[in-house]
């Protein structure tokens, strides 16, 4: 019987794989077989690395809070859901007249 287990790899392999595929280098075909991988995964590696290079980035200023914005964004949410909610109550009370509940 055949041990056909889909093999796992960690973040680190992923990325240094990814970053070798940017470097253009070494062809896709000779890192996929240089570790052992098929080439697509190379390619989709390195399509989310370049899609994701932002967030790298993002992350330096997340440890930066800031209370008050972050405290007027959450009462924004509020009073909209606050609005959402008075609508649908206003909708149902008059549909509840015209039925006779």
């Amino acid at each position: 019987m055949n041990d056909n287990k889909r093999r796992t790899f960690d973040s680190a392999f992923n990325a240094k794989v990814a970053l070798e595929a940017v470097k253009e280098i070494k062809t896709i075909n000779e890192l996929a077989a240089e570790y052992g991988i098929y080439p697509n995964q190379v390619i989709a590696w390195k399509k989310e690395l370049l899609g994701n290079m932002d967030i790298l980035f993002e992350r330096k200023n997340a440890g930066k809070r800031n209370p008050e914005k972050e405290f007027e964004k959450e009462r924004n949410r509020l009073h909209d859901k606050i609005g959402q909610l008075t609508i649908e109550r206003d909708w149902l009370e008059k549909k509840s007249k015209q039925l006779g509940l």
